[in-house]
């Protein structure tokens, strides 16, 4: 009995391939964004632009960040849940985000730009007499008469 139970044991070792045994189980993750389009990416790697799925190992909990242009950033938590007698599940699953559009900044108010004092204007300089202004007609004095 003991040679069954060695040689079994060998050939499982022979035909297993000995990382496949301690790997994980793989789950699939779904995720989606609203609005659709964005990167997803896993803090344990895979990735994919949502709508979309994914192989994820179920060993331990991770993050998924969604980023598109013009949108804020998000990330959500997805935590492993270990069932005896059954394959893990993803919590949530499918991991949903609604993406915030990024306000440009505000401008900072300009202050009223007041107007500047006009120059006063140069005083007005008297005009003249008119009979400074030309020369008298011939024959007459440019001085007033003496009485």
């Amino acid at each position: 009995m003991r040679v069954v139970l060695i040689v079994a044991a060998g050939l499982c070792l022979a035909g297993c391939s000995s990382t496949d045994f301690f790997k994980p189980p793989q789950v699939t993750l779904q995720m989606d964004s609203t609005p659709p389009g964005a990167d997803a990416v896993t803090s344990i790697g895979p990735g994919c632009k949502t709508p979309c799925s994914v192989q994820v190992p179920a060993d331990k909990n991770f993050t998924v960040t969604y980023t598109l242009a013009k949108y804020e950033p998000a990330t959500v938590e997805v935590t492993v849940v270990k069932q005896s007698g059954s394959d893990p599940i993803l919590d949530p699953n499918p991991a949903v985000v609604e993406l915030v559009a990024v306000t440009p900044p505000k401008k900072p108010k300009r202050k009223p730009h007041h107007a500047k004092p006009k120059a006063a204007a140069p005083a007005a300089q008297p005009a003249a007499p008119a009979a400074a202004a030309a020369p008298p007609p011939p024959g007459l004095s440019p001085f007033p008469p003496v009485r």
